[in-house]
């Protein structure tokens, strides 16, 4: 199995940039669809982002133009750029070996996350 670990998140003011990091032991990336979820305060959780294991990228509507997935397998790492941050991508980011919906990804995928927190 897979562990993963999320860093990256912190306090930055609108229009700005974050770029988060997961990176991956126990396990190669290589043939894993690599997806970036998120949580906001008071809502459900929320896919972001997703790159397959051949690299194409898929992003949802509320990000396409700010946020680029990309993943380097070698380093066993995918990350998130975040540009031109809005206060409502405020939420816990989470990265999961799966690029499936939020009902379907079991518990114990769920890590610990990283803050994002964008406010001015």
């Amino acid at each position: 199995q897979v562990q993963l670990v999320e860093s990256g998140g912190g306090l930055v003011q609108p229009g700005g940039s974050l770029r988060l990091s997961c990176v991956a032991s126990g396990s190669t990336l290589d043939y894993y669809n690599m997806g970036w979820f998120r949580q906001a305060p008071g809502k459900d959780r929320e896919g972001v982002s997703c790159i397959t294991s051949d690299g194409s990228a898929y992003y949802a509507d509320s990000v396409k133009g700010r946020f680029t997935i990309s993943r380097d397998n070698a380093k066993s790492t995918v990350w998130l750029q975040m540009n031109s941050l809005k206060p409502e991508d405020t939420g816990v980011y989470y990265c999961i070996p799966s690029c499936t919906t939020v009902q379907a990804i079991p518990d114990e995928y769920w890590g610990q996350g990283t803050q994002v927190t964008v406010s001015s």
